[in-house]
This record gives C-alpha cells, structure tokens and sequence, in this order.
C-alpha cells in the first residue's frame, strides 16, 4: 500500500457540525451571534437572526406551494439574499436545493429541468436585461407563454408543478415573491418547527450539476452532514470567527460559494458577496468592509482587481489569506500583490463536497506555490496506477483518489456512473497528481488532460505553467490535436496580460531551449474570452481546427533570451 495521506480523524466539533442540517446550524448562528453581519450582497446586508427568520418565512411558503420533504426545488438566479433565503429555507423542511448553473444555455437547462424531477423553480430576475430567464424558459417550454400560473402539466418536465419568478420588476401572470410570501403567512410555524425537526443531516441538502468532457452534466447529491463538516473544518483549519469577513463573488450554483458559506454558518463570519463581479467594486469592499479572506479561486477574477486602475490606492491590509489557484509563478506574483495575506493554494471537486484540501497556514508559505493542501483530518488520499489500480507509493505520481466524510451520495439517477466514480470507499477523482509522505497533494492536471506526444505522456498543465511565466501571458490553456508526424502536438490557446503584443512564434521562441522539444507548442491562438462551465474553462469546446499554415516548426525558432 502507498502513503495513503491524513489518516487522523476529524476534531469532535467538525463530527458535531455533521450532526446537523444546514439550517439547524443557520438557527445555532442565530442564537450565539444574532446581530452580527451574516450575508453583505449588492447593498443588501442580513444579520444571522434576520437570515434565520427569513429562511423560516421562506420555508412556510415553500409548505404552502406544496413543497414536501425530499422534494427538489430549483434555484435558477444570480448570487442575491433570495439565494440565500431559499436554499435554507429548503433545509428548514427536508427539501433538496436544486442550484442550478445560471450559464447554462436553453438545451442545457432543460435537459437540468427534465432529468432533475424539478418540483418547484424558483427564477430571479436580479440581474435583467442580461439574465432572463422567463424568456428563456419561456423559449424552451412555448406553452408558458400563455400560462397564468395555475397547474402545470408541461410534457418535457412533467414533475415540475409551479414556477415562481422573484425579483422580477415585469408585470406577469406568472406566480411572485409576493404572492409565495402571502401564501407563507397562511403556514403555522408550528409545522415548519416540525418539519425542521424531523430533517436528517444525511437528507441531500444539494444537487449540483457538475461539468466535466461529457456531452451532459453530471447531478451530485451532497448531504447536510457532508456540507457542515467540511465547513467546520474550513473554518477550524483558517481559524475563522465572527470577527472574520470572507469576500466571496463566485456564483452561489457552484461549490467554490457554497463552502465559504458552509463556514460563515460555523463560525459566524460575515459572506460578502455579488451578482456581477465588477473589480473597482469589489476592490472598494476589501477595504471599506475590512476584508480578512479573499475567497476568489481563480486568476481570471484576481488579475481584474490587481490590473485596475484601483488597485495602487486600495488598501488591502486587513487580508489575512489569499485563495485562487493556478501556475506558481502566477501565484507569487499575487503574493507581492497583496504582501499582508497568506496565500492559500486547495485540491478539490464536487464529488468531494467541494475543496476537502487546503495548504496549512502553519506551513511554509512559499510552499503552497507548488503544493495543493493537506486533507481535512478524516480525508485520505492516495495516488493510484489509472491503468492497473495498484496503489503508488510517495511521489509517485498516478491518479488521485479520496476517501472518508466529504465523499458525495452518488449521481442523481445515475448508478453505472457512480459505480465508476466510487469503488471500495473511493473516490476516482479523474486528476493526475501524487501524495508526498506526509500526506500532502499535489494536483498536476486532469487524467483526461493527458497529451500523447510522439509516445510521451504530457501534461497539459505543465506547458500551461512554462506559458504562464512569461509576463505577457494572463491566462494558456493548451489542447492536443493531431499531428502527421508525432501522433498528436500541443496547440496553445493565450490570452494576453494588458496591452501585451506577442506574435505566435514569440511565444514558440519563449519554449525554445527552456523545455523538451516536443512539448513545445506547435500552434497558438490569441483570445480574449473563453467557453466556460461555471468558473472553469471548458478545454473540450476550444476549436481543434488547426490549418497547416499555423504550425511552427520549433527547429527553425532561435532559442529565446
């Protein structure tokens, strides 16, 4: 057996956060800091008692729409208070807060529609006119034009009986948040104490369609218990307190909103968060709320708030940690960017409830430029031969697999797939990486993102890195298409820092001489946008029609420098 990673078990108040539902935590915050900040999202500021008794009004409505225990309730709107309302209030009663990608184009929807046996949706319309989604719906399911919000009986989502359109400043015959709300008024709280009473920290609290290479989403069931551990720890882990304030700005339907959340709940932090990420506001909300964690995940959002025109002047002292992801070389560049935090580099996905890895404060700091994190205690993780499933040993790099509470329940109506994602107590994981001998990860790119390059195994993420480097680069992603002569060759996809000007073949010079001939990119393409799911770039809808003209030829470049 290799080194099998943490093999410790989770401290007695992570276990005790899994004893309850999310919104049994959510009335636990209430009680021990009612007035404290719990939710600051697009001027609209909650303190936890307000939150509470909003997820129980919210919840009486849900009883009164009809919605039982174990029902599925769609969530289709940006990142709002409603947001936050409506996944407790689902909690509140035993339902399944269905949170659905508000990215998602019309098939994609309605195949989350159909095959998610929706029984009520909830659209916002918080962001119109760019995100309409009674338009879109209404595209999708033409008989909704004429609907007036009586009973629902649509051939292509027949379990979905009602649509609430909330925040929508539209006349409609569609049903409100006002008449939802009067209808709340209509519940006892009796029943609802009832109803929150009998809820199961193992009820699936989410359902969350995760994208991956497949033409369709996968939808992942992760449990109250799975959801308020992971959050304890976070906050155990970043000693987090009611004095802390984590600015958050990913969408609510993704797992990178949903832990910081699941930690605010433990530890009473304040959630700031928006709709729109816009980087001169968010830059003025790092230094007029005082900021202590700058939850943002990725370089596309940190590279817009240290390219503003803002940024020299903002005062960003009160940072305590920095979490985004990517090159190390782009990482050390935010660390002199913002020199009062410590950076944090994590290892995760959605099977695993999220980010189950982080690096440790206690640690080097310039170890997490090159390191993933350290399993929560109670999470192990080992590295395993993809082609023979023999356990490695440490350093030895194969695929990463988990195992332990974080784990999620399964796909939704999907046995044969979660068949394959978990085998024994495992979780196959998809990525490449190996786990030192105490226990660290290191994430070094996807399985599938593997480049076959004249017989040589090539991670894409390791050109992607040498890419990075240079100081023009913001953002590579690099693809493998075929070649006559090697089987297959890297072709770059780049996006340019500023007003960078870089030619194809400077780029092919900059490889030149710095690393092996053969992982040299023999095509680059400049962009300025990118096909994305959630917050991850969508590799497999980058175009692979390469014509001969745009190949380079490594051996005809000048080494660079």
């Amino acid at each position: 057996m290799g080194e099998e990673g943490n093999m410790t078990g989770p401290s007695a108040s992570v276990v005790a956060a899994g004893e309850k539902t999310s919104a049994q935590t959510l009335a636990d915050t209430a009680r021990d800091w009612p007035d404290a900040t719990a939710l600051l999202i697009d001027g609209t500021r909650l303190t936890w008692r307000a939150l509470h008794e909003d997820a129980l009004l919210w919840a009486r409505g849900l009883v009164a729409a009809g919605v039982r225990p174990g029902a599925h309730v769609g969530i289709l709107m940006p990142n709002s208070a409603d947001y936050a309302r409506l996944f407790y209030a689902c909690g509140v009663i035993g339902a399944t807060a269905l949170t659905i990608n508000a990215r998602f184009k019309e098939e994609e929807l309605a195949y989350a529609v159909r095959h998610s046996d929706i029984d009520v949706l909830f659209i916002g319309g918080h962001s119109l006119p760019h995100l309409d989604f009674r338009a879109m719906l209404t595209r999708i399911y033409p008989a909704l034009a004429g609907w007036r919000g009586g009973p629902l009986d649509l051939a292509d989502a027949p379990c979905l009986r009602a649509i609430y359109a909330i925040a929508d400043p539209r006349e409609t015959d569609w049903p409100t948040e006002a008449a939802f709300l009067e209808a709340a008024a209509g519940v006892e709280a009796s029943a609802i104490d009832r109803l929150s009473g009998q809820a199961s920290p193992d009820d699936p609290a989410l359902m969350m369609y995760s994208s991956g290479t497949t033409s369709h989403p996968k939808a992942c069931l992760l449990t109250h218990r799975s959801l308020g551990m992971i959050g304890a720890a976070f906050a155990e882990r970043f000693d987090l307190t009611a004095d802390d304030r984590i600015i958050n700005p990913l969408p609510m339907f993704h797992m990178s909103a949903m832990l910081p959340m699941a930690a605010s709940r433990a530890s009473g932090a304040a959630l700031i968060s928006t709709a729109h990420f816009e980087p001169g506001a968010i830059l003025r909300l790092i230094e007029e709320e005082r900021v202590t964690f700058g939850y943002l995940s990725f370089p596309t959002l940190v590279n817009q708030l240290i390219g503003h025109p803002d940024f020299a002047g903002c005062d960003h002292s009160t940072l305590r940690f920095l979490h985004c992801v990517g090159p190390a070389r782009t990482m050390e560049k935010y660390r002199r960017a913002f020199p009062s935090a410590y950076y944090i580099n994590a290892y995760g996905l959605t099977e695993a409830t999220g980010v189950p890895c982080f690096t440790d404060p206690a640690d080097p700091p310039e170890e997490a430029l090159t390191v993933s994190g350290r399993p929560f205690a109670g999470i192990t993780a080992k590295a395993v031969d993809p082609a023979t499933l023999a356990d490695l040993g440490p350093g030895e790099r194969g695929e990463i697999w988990l195992s332990g509470w974080a784990l999620f329940e399964g796909y939704f109506k999907d046995r044969e797939a979660t068949d394959r994602a978990l085998i024994d107590g495992w979780l196959r994981t998809g990525d490449m990486g190996h786990v030192r001998a105490d226990g660290r990860v290191v994430y070094d790119g996807r399985l599938k993102d593997m480049l076959k390059i004249g017989g040589e195994n090539v991670a894409a993420l390791e050109i992607e890195t040498w890419l990075c480097a240079h100081p023009d680069v913001q953002i590579a992603q690099v693809i493998g298409v075929p070649d006559d002569h090697l089987g297959e060759v890297a072709a770059a996809y780049v996006e340019l820092a500023g007003n960078a000007r870089l030619t194809p073949e400077d780029l092919v010079d900059y490889c030149v001489g710095q690393i092996a001939s053969y992982k040299i990119p023999r095509y680059v393409r400049f962009v300025e946008t990118w096909p994305m799911s959630t917050t991850k770039i969508q590799k497999f809808k980058l175009p692979r029609d390469f014509s001969e003209g745009e190949k380079i030829d490594p051996k005809t470049r000048m080494p660079s420098g």
